[in-house]
């Protein structure tokens, strides 16, 4: 019987048979989307997207196993994780390494909150090469000074020199050998206390310059200034949001403003805090197990979490 029997297709020419056959012969073999690109689908999507905070390899397997599409490798959380501030006193290189831990372990594109690209355009444009290298999706760049400050710390943070900055943009997206790899323009006006003609005089700069996307940050417990934003900004890049201090905005009212993409970003490492203190605490004061045991992650579950089951599964296949 014809393989175009098999598969119910009805009779045609020779040629469109074999275009036919070809086509299913394709799609039965296409390669899955690289994490680039299912980032860079993210971003461009017309609903609305959501990537959850990981700062190491555990967390970000925690985060896939959960189901979200995606990563932000928090600069903040992966600093606290290391024991120290959110200021680039972690080096690029150390960020790097738990970077390829976190791509390692999941199968979900990774966009890292790369600070102020560690450097000028030279620095931020090796890093795009060596997170390429360990298939991270994209990098998200603020325009701020080197070394940073968190965005929640004081108030009037001095902004890099707009030109400087886009420069910065264009020559990661010329250093980028994946033509998904994404490079979003994190825009830090409102949080230095700039007017909204500011932030849209930056973003358009930026997009000029060659962002896939704008971060638009704020500081604010409501969402006034990214909803002025949205309404002038009318979708000439995707927009993406940190809602950390707005989170009180029901998320609903993003959709309808048109923002492409939530960041969640600081709560799992926030959480594991909270968490470690109460059992910490628990087991000093008590001097015992009884308390918590019930209340915490089995230690079969940390195996599953390191793949243990695979590794066991390779034995019997490899060894003798």
């Amino acid at each position: 019987m014809s393989l175009c029997k098999l598969v119910g297709i009805p009779a045609m020419s020779m040629a469109s048979r074999c275009l036919t056959v070809g086509a299913i012969r394709f799609a039965s073999t296409a390669a899955p989307p690289t994490k680039a690109r299912q980032l860079r689908n993210m971003l461009q999507s017309k609903d609305l997207e959501f990537l959850m905070e990981a700062h190491n390899g555990l967390s970000a397997r925690i985060v896939e196993e959960t189901g979200f599409k995606g990563i932000w490798a928090s600069g903040l959380s992966i600093s606290a994780a290391m024991g120290v501030r959110d200021c680039n006193e972690a080096s690029w290189t150390q960020v790097l390494d738990v970077l390829e831990f976190m791509s390692d372990n999941t199968s979900i594109p990774i966009l890292l909150d790369g600070d102020t690209g560690y450097g000028n355009f030279n620095n931020a444009r090796r890093l795009v090469r060596k997170l390429e290298q360990r298939g991270v999706a994209g990098v998200c760049l603020e325009d701020k000074l080197f070394p940073k400050t968190n965005s929640f710390i004081g108030k009037g943070q001095p902004l890099a020199d707009i030109h400087e900055f886009s420069g910065k943009i264009r020559a990661c997206k010329d250093a980028q050998k994946d033509p998904d790899f994404s490079v979003v323009a994190r825009v830090e006006a409102f949080i230095a206390g700039w007017p909204l003609e500011e932030a849209l005089r930056r973003s358009e700069a930026y997009r000029q310059a060659g962002a896939d996307a704008i971060l638009m940050h704020s500081k604010l417990g409501d969402c006034t200034e990214i909803d002025a934003f949205m309404k002038e900004w009318g979708g000439r890049l995707p927009v993406v949001i940190v809602p950390t201090k707005y989170y009180k905005t029901p998320t609903q009212h993003f959709r309808d403003t048109g923002v492409s993409t939530i960041i969640w970003a600081n709560h799992n490492l926030r959480s594991c805090i909270t968490a470690m203190r109460a059992t910490s605490d628990t087991i000093f004061r008590e001097q015992s197990l009884v308390t918590v045991e019930p209340a915490i992650a089995t230690v079969d579950d940390i195996f599953n979490l390191q793949g243990e089951p695979e590794l066991r599964a390779a034995e019997k296949k490899y060894l003798p």
